[in-house]
């Protein structure tokens, strides 16, 4: 296992549509493997592929506290088969955009189908955070930040203070 690097705004391989995995491999393992890694130490609760620059529809996610034992989950092509009509508000953060949050309204429950780490193919409900990270998590997989869902203005102040603090560093 190995901590990539996470891609920041304004990269443009963040904006990529990535491409779906035929199976899970060895090769797949390994990347949710890296993944994992890379979002734990960041530290952070999700992580699509495109965000260490690999453009393929997969994502890593651990919602568990930092004093519960780690609850790790695997998603390879994920979809979302069915959305509520009601809504709920969230703050959102993410590890491609350090340092910024803002409230993201997003369908309050989910309905999803993808593959697991053995390849096994799941259907399954999500809310609350789970729904929030997952509907996060899946807009990386079609180019889409959580400031895109925000007014111009303020993605705007993200980025800037995103590369303000990248020239810092």
């Amino acid at each position: 296992m190995a901590i990539r690097e996470i891609l920041v705004v304004p990269n443009p391989v963040l904006k990529q549509v990535s491409e779906p995995v035929d199976q899970v491999t060895d090769e797949t393992r390994a990347l949710m493997d890296d993944m994992l890694e890379t979002m734990y130490a960041a530290p952070g609760i999700g992580l699509a592929a495109i965000q260490i620059g690999v453009p393929k529809r997969i994502i890593v996610m651990d919602l568990a506290r930092p004093e519960e034992e780690k609850q790790p989950r695997y998603f390879v092509n994920p979809e979302i088969l069915w959305a509520s009509d009601d809504t709920a508000p969230y703050e959102e953060g993410c590890l491609s955009v350090p340092e910024y949050y803002d409230e993201v309204e997003r369908p309050a429950r989910v309905r999803l189908r993808y593959m697991n780490y053995q390849g096994e193919t799941v259907e399954e409900d999500a809310d609350g955070l789970y729904a929030v990270c997952i509907q996060h998590e899946m807009d990386h997989l079609n180019g889409v930040l959580f400031i895109d869902h925000l007014s111009r203005l303020k993605r705007e102040q993200a980025v800037k203070k995103v590369r303000k603090m990248v020239k810092a560093a």
